[in-house]
């Protein structure tokens, strides 16, 4: 999972002929006109840790976010990551036989998403859940959900996600990297916004961005990370549009008995 990203899809364009695998892999080797853009700011690779339990996803429409995984068939990630009629599967670069992407079986998306207030940056139930075809590798790890009270202002959090270090070149992609960011504004349950410690979002500084959607918000980014949030939006400095100001994230608390009903419904055991 940390090796370049145009290098794993050139192999995957050669692992066969399976029409979708060919696609995807084009798609993600930036040969779509798709942005691929994720945390920005000169974040650092992430720790061994983040990258067993952080992984990416492909959509057949061209589509690439951040998910974690929070079962050995579940994965967490955002609503609107995941659209209606479109295909989408996990990027495995570590398999022992080669690059391979692993089939997500169904979806579910909270129902009460709206797509129109996260443009606005306004709370919605920008969550979903991805049940695999097949239990992942032994080498992930599932983390567990922190649905405890919301961050203080000034509070740091880790930020991990997939995609390109620099806004706009797509080849620099394909590193999980991770940012600690800190909690900005007042506190807020449904709704995590943060900033870079130094720039505070008046100044272009570390960030999420477009391919960084569903990446997971981290209380502790130690041993055992426990994801609080998952990333929902992002702007450049002074609200304006773009990335490396603020990162929007969903509050996982408000959503966590839909969260722990609909993983039992797909029959998948949460992390302790």
């Amino acid at each position: 999972m940390r090796g370049s990203l145009r290098a794993t899809c050139r192999r995957l364009i050669g692992v066969g002929p399976a029409p979708l695998l060919r696609a995807l892999a084009c798609m993600i080797c930036g040969l779509s006109t798709a942005p691929a853009l994720a945390l920005v700011g000169g974040a650092q690779p992430a720790p061994a840790n983040l990258a067993r339990s952080v992984v990416m996803i492909v959509g057949s429409y061209g589509t690439m976010c951040t998910a974690t995984v929070i079962a050995s068939d579940l994965l967490l990630t955002v609503a609107h990551c995941v659209q209606p009629g479109a295909e989408y599967n996990l990027v495995d670069a570590e398999s022992a036989r080669g690059p391979a992407l692993l089939a997500i079986a169904r979806i579910e998306r909270h129902p009460q998403f709206e797509l129109k207030r996260l443009f606005a940056h306004l709370p919605t139930a920008d969550v979903a859940l991805l049940k695999l075809a097949a239990p992942l590798p032994a080498r992930f790890s599932p983390v567990r959900l922190d649905v405890g009270a919301p961050p203080a202002p000034g509070e740091a959090l880790m930020v991990a996600g997939y995609g390109v270090s620099v806004r706009g070149k797509n080849d620099s992609g394909g590193t999980l990297r991770a940012a600690t960011l800190v909690a900005a504004g007042e506190r807020d349950t449904l709704q995590i916004r943060l900033a870079d410690p130094r720039t505070k979002g008046n100044r272009p500084g570390l960030g999420a961005c477009t391919s960084d959607s569903g990446a997971p918000v981290f209380h502790d980014g130690g041993d055992s990370p426990a994801v609080t949030g998952v990333v929902s939006w992002s702007t450049g400095p002074h609200l304006s549009g773009g990335c490396g100001g603020l990162t929007g994230a969903t509050a996982l608390a408000p959503y966590r008995a839909w969260i722990l009903e609909t993983a039992r419904d797909l029959g998948s055991s949460l992390a302790p």
